[in-house]
């Protein structure tokens, strides 16, 4: 796919998914985000506040958070509304504790960041966190295997994961990492997580060498349809980065700068 015909595709999902929203889709091009300024790009009206931070995946995955830390993301998920508190799995049995009786869900990460781990470690991760209290979990494929397009072995890794999610009713997203693919290899990517019953495909870790960009979930959101959610993140930190990916298709956000995010909404 070109970049002019992936450009014309941005724009037609972006009319399609803000017509559902009741809003005038921006005018302008859906830029990357990604370790971009915040306020470069273009502000355009988008959902309301309220409807903004139930899409957010409050996210702290940072190596060297500390409990303080967790405790502050929680209590801002709580004022907010946000979709979720994303952490490292050690901390899912604080965040649960914290988000219990709200609507906000617990949600963390497996084989994160690399995806290189056997599939059992994968699933033994996923039930231990479900069983804490988990209730999202957001897996990296196998990356090195999609690359070299072992197909079936990364439907295997995807499906045990997400069997071992449903089992314990959680949903799953499976993280890409678009980063490292080339967009044959994000169509594959997708298609595998339709097949193994994943939930959403997911851009990005956050921790690679680039995050989520309009064309990728543009590109993502046509192959796997209306069915599957859509998950964008890394370097999403200004409501313009936020309302660029809504606008691409994507039905969820993962960002660490959610409350600047909500805020910036308010003020308008």
């Amino acid at each position: 796919m070109t970049d002019a015909e992936l450009d014309l595709l941005v724009a037609r999902i972006g009319d399609e998914f803000v017509a559902r929203l009741g809003k005038p889709a921006p005018a302008a091009p859906a830029t990357s985000g990604y370790d971009a300024p915040a306020g470069t790009a273009p502000v355009a009206t988008g959902p309301t506040d309220k409807r903004l931070a139930s899409m957010i995946d409050h996210t702290l995955l940072r190596p060297d958070a500390t409990r303080a830390e967790i405790l502050q993301v929680c209590a801002e998920a709580r004022t907010h509304g946000f979709a979720s508190v994303c952490v490292n799995s050690s901390w899912v049995p604080l965040v649960a504790r914290e988000l219990k009786g709200t609507s906000v869900k617990t949600c963390t990460v497996i084989g994160f960041p690399l995806g290189a781990m056997s599939t059992a470690a994968k699933v033994f991760e996923t039930e231990e966190t479900i069983r804490n209290g988990a209730t999202e979990v957001d897996m990296v494929l196998a990356v090195g295997l999609l690359r070299a397009g072992e197909d079936l072995a990364v439907e295997k890794d995807i499906r045990a994961v997400a069997e071992a999610c449903h089992r314990g009713g959680a949903i799953l997203k499976v993280i890409l990492e678009t980063c490292l693919l080339n967009d044959a290899q994000k169509v594959t990517a997708c298609k595998l997580c339709v097949a193994a019953g994943a939930d959403f495909v997911k851009t990005s870790t956050g921790f690679s060498k680039g995050g989520a960009t309009a064309k990728d979930i543009a590109l993502m959101r046509q192959t796997v349809g209306p069915g599957l959610g859509v998950k964008a993140s890394g370097g999403i930190r200004s409501l313009a980065d936020a309302r660029t990916m809504i606008t691409a298709g994507a039905s969820r956000i993962g960002a660490s700068a959610s409350v600047r995010i909500v805020q910036e909404s308010a003020a308008q």
